[in-house]
């Protein structure tokens, strides 16, 4: 079999914005021809890879499987084009970092617009996606620096891991606010909005509550942290979350408190063992590490939960 790009480009293009239209405009070709590039596909492939939806397209199952590995290939493919374009028009330099979703509703683009400010012929490639799509953007060469959550499942980053405790978010009129501290004992039947079971988060507070001997009630699952608190602002339940998830929340609508044991979020800096660092992004890096030190726990004086 053998596939052409541009079909390729094309597929990616109508997952991304959901219509025949929106990949013809991102790709800057006609809809037809747009049409006739998905046509070659699914007759090459011999897949069905859409539905129509309210005139929308919906992936099938089996699309949303090629996608995932279509994906990087596109991108790699974006990136390969955007450093030729920064060599025709000597940019200084591109700064390219993917980080998780937690990270890039406030923290990250703050941080970068701050490293920014005197590099204006900088040009910046920044994404946010899941922890394990990013070790393979940065293991691809695609991204030269990403923050994800560990674990790491490759051997091949120099990283530099960091610990940062979660709060016990809950909507602001909750009776909790009256203590100063939340545990097992004061949350035992109270709904918890929480990531999936195989977050570490979910695990650390399953065996806090199994610990302490309490039940612990699950509500809602969801997989974003941002999702997490939207929910807690409806009053839905309480939710252990992220210091930058709720730092960089502008709506209000929920009040935090420290849990105890701590539910620690373990995360990772990492870049390529095999290539080194650009000086802007060593430059970044040491920032970033500093912007860190402010959230990570102390080493010592608390109980924690290692699961």
């Amino acid at each position: 079999m053998s596939l052409r790009f541009r079909q390729l480009q094309a597929f990616h293009a109508i997952v991304e914005t959901g219509t025949v239209t929106g990949a013809a405009e991102q790709l800057g070709i006609s809809q037809p021809g747009i049409s006739n590039l998905l046509s070659q596909l699914e007759r090459q492939t011999r897949l069905k890879l859409f539905e129509r939806s309210k005139g929308r397209l919906v992936p099938t199952p089996e699309a949303g499987v090629l996608f995932q590995e279509v994906d990087t290939v596109v991108r790699g493919l974006d990136h390969v084009a955007q450093a030729v374009s920064d060599l025709q028009n000597k940019q200084a330099g591109q700064l390219q970092v993917a980080s998780p979703h937690a990270l890039s509703f406030g923290f990250m683009p703050k941080l970068i617009a701050r490293f920014a400010e005197d590099r204006p012929d900088m040009s910046i490639s920044f994404q946010s996606q899941y922890s394990t799509k990013i070790q393979e953007w940065v293991l691809a060469g695609l991204f030269e620096i990403g923050v994800c959550e560990m674990p790491l499942i490759y051997d091949a980053f120099d990283s530099h891991v960091i610990q940062v405790e979660t709060l016990l978010a809950m909507p602001e009129n909750s009776a909790l606010a009256r203590h100063e501290v939340l545990t097992p004992d004061l949350l035992e039947g109270e709904p918890f909005i929480v990531m999936g079971p195989d977050h570490m988060t979910h695990r650390r507070t399953r065996e806090a509550f199994h610990n302490a001997g309490n039940a612990w009630h699950t509500k809602v699952h969801t997989h974003l942290f941002k999702n997490v608190l939207s929910f807690v602002q409806e009053g839905m339940g309480v939710a252990l979350l992220d210091p930058f998830t709720l730092n960089f929340d502008h709506e209000g609508g929920f009040v935090t408190r420290p849990f105890r044991p701590a539910v620690l979020l373990d995360l990772a800096i990492i870049t390529s063992s095999a290539r080194p660092l650009s000086a802007l992004g060593r430059q970044f890096l040491d920032m970033l590490l500093d912007e860190f030190r402010l959230y990570t726990v102390p080493q010592r004086g608390q109980q924690r939960l290692s699961g």
